[in-house]
């Protein structure tokens, strides 16, 4: 099994699926974005690897922007050294335009996350020396408004279809790194994490989302993260 085996299945699964209102747009960067995604798999993505850490889905000044997981632009351009042409969603919502590395916009949550990986490992070939980053869900949802509608806010007929593919990719995502731990990013990655591997020999945690919708990741993320992965196990 290769890991870009399971990205095409996953993009099958996804492409029949419908989404109501108040869902107006999907962007989905594996299409659009997927030269850079493949450049992050190819630099990034060896097997096996100690801890995948896993977030949710696309945020719009992230992934959305240049395919890669968390993928704030200045440190998927200077830190990881991806840096690609991106194509556009299908349908692009006016609110949250698809501009690729040339966004102006910084996702929080990516800067916060990858700056933690870059002030603790220093470089990216350390960091992924043991760990690796995937999202459970490839879609990004928008409302009429440009709201974010995450995917636990779905309609239950809609989340079914979805979960049932996504569930799937991330087990074989799993079987392909063959990690000791599984960290989700946030309460919605971890158990959607615990459903989908259930029976797997993996140790199944999870850290606080540094969204700064979350007060707790205002407060210093790095330093809670790192007592969080000690509790799951996970040392530096």
């Amino acid at each position: 099994m290769k890991l870009n085996a399971v990205i095409d299945d996953l993009l099958e699964d996804l492409r029949p699926l419908q989404f109501s209102s108040p869902v107006t747009h999907v962007y989905n960067p594996l299409e659009y974005a997927c030269k850079a995604y493949d450049h992050y798999l190819k630099r990034y993505a060896q097997s096996p690897r100690e801890v995948v850490l896993v977030g949710m889905n696309p945020g719009p000044w992230g992934m959305a922007q240049t395919g890669v997981p968390f993928g704030e632009v200045t440190a998927v351009r200077d830190w990881l050294g991806i840096e690609t042409q991106i194509g556009r969603p299908a349908t692009i919502h006016a609110k949250k335009p698809v501009t690729g590395f040339a966004c102006p916009k910084s996702e929080v949550s990516g800067k916060r996350l990858w700056g933690w990986a870059k002030s603790t490992f220093g470089s990216p070939q350390r960091f992924f020396a043991r760990f690796f980053v995937a999202n459970y869900c490839p879609l990004l949802f928008l409302e009429s408004s440009g709201r974010n509608r995450t995917p636990d806010k779905l309609k239950t007929g809609e989340k079914k279809p979805l979960f049932s593919a996504c569930d799937r990719a991330l087990r074989r995502t799993v079987l392909w790194f063959k990690p000791r731990f599984v960290v989700g990013v946030g309460k919605f990655a971890r158990n959607r994490a615990v459903i989908a591997l259930d029976g797997m020999d993996v140790t199944i945690g999870g850290i606080n989302h540094p969204s700064p919708a979350n007060p707790r990741a205002n407060r210093g993320w790095g330093k809670l993260i790192g007592e969080e992965f000690k509790t799951v196990g996970i040392k530096f």
